[in-house]
């Protein structure tokens, strides 16, 4: 059984001990029942898993000592930008964690005409953490060492005007273009609409910031299964998989 990999907010130095917060804590010495000794994985966003061992536990708090570190982990091949308009119950939830075991490299929750989600002020604030968590969690289980940034929530349009990737692709099929004709470009801005789809309107408007459309098959994909199956294409087809 491999050590249980936990994320830090810290920096970390190979032969010094630092202590954990209570939630980590209490996982380690609770959940695992894990004692001095136990080994242990750290990272904390730097590129770097640092090995350790547990060097004091108490009932809230556990401390490691680091003994060594691995290499920083590449950097993605393929800077990739997760625009994705915010979907019901927990689809948001599971639309980022398998999106970071993917690799994005950032993601942007959206909202469009059709979005049936209606957040703001400190609850959406909330839910940016909370989406944040998610992708830490699934960096955890997934061994991958560099965080996805989940960004503030943004209307579509402030989002175009935003958005500066060479390549930008609509899940849509409008002025669709083969991409495995196309070379690999230095970055890459992928927009998923609402269980609804997106608007005549929204679309003309992505056409205007130079987005192209994007179909992935004859079927019809649920937005949770489009954002996954087009984000594996293109990490299949410019990125490291």
């Amino acid at each position: 059984m491999s050590s249980p990999r936990i994320f830090t907010n810290q920096p970390l130095i190979v032969g010094q001990t630092v202590t954990l917060d209570e939630q980590p804590s209490l996982h380690l010495l609770r959940v695992l029942r894990l004692t001095v000794t136990a080994p242990v994985r750290l990272f904390n966003g730097d590129g770097c898993e640092y090995q350790g061992a547990i060097a004091t536990a108490n009932k809230k708090q556990a401390e490691i000592h680091i003994v060594t570190a691995s290499a920083a982990e590449a950097i993605p091949p393929l800077p990739l930008h997760l625009g994705q308009v915010i979907s019901k119950g927990d689809k948001m939830d599971f639309t980022i964690q398998k999106a970071t075991e993917l690799g994005v490299s950032q993601i942007t929750p959206l909202f469009s005409e059709r979005c049936d989600v209606r957040l703001k002020g400190e609850r959406l604030e909330k839910k940016i953490e909370h989406w944040q968590k998610v992708a830490l969690s699934a960096c955890e289980q997934s061994g991958r060492n560099r965080i996805p940034q989940v960004l503030p929530a943004l209307s579509l349009n402030d989002w175009y005007a935003r958005c500066d990737a060479e390549r930008r692709l609509i899940l849509h099929p409008h002025n669709q273009q083969p991409l495995q004709q196309a070379h690999p470009p230095a970055s890459v801005a992928l927009l998923v609409g609402p269980e609804g789809g997106l608007t005549n309107t929204e679309v003309a408007a992505g056409a205007a910031h130079g987005f192209q459309g994007l179909l992935l098959g004859p079927r019809i994909l649920r937005t949770e299964t489009a954002a996954l199956a087009a984000v594996s294409v293109l990490q299949f087809l410019w990125g490291d998989f």
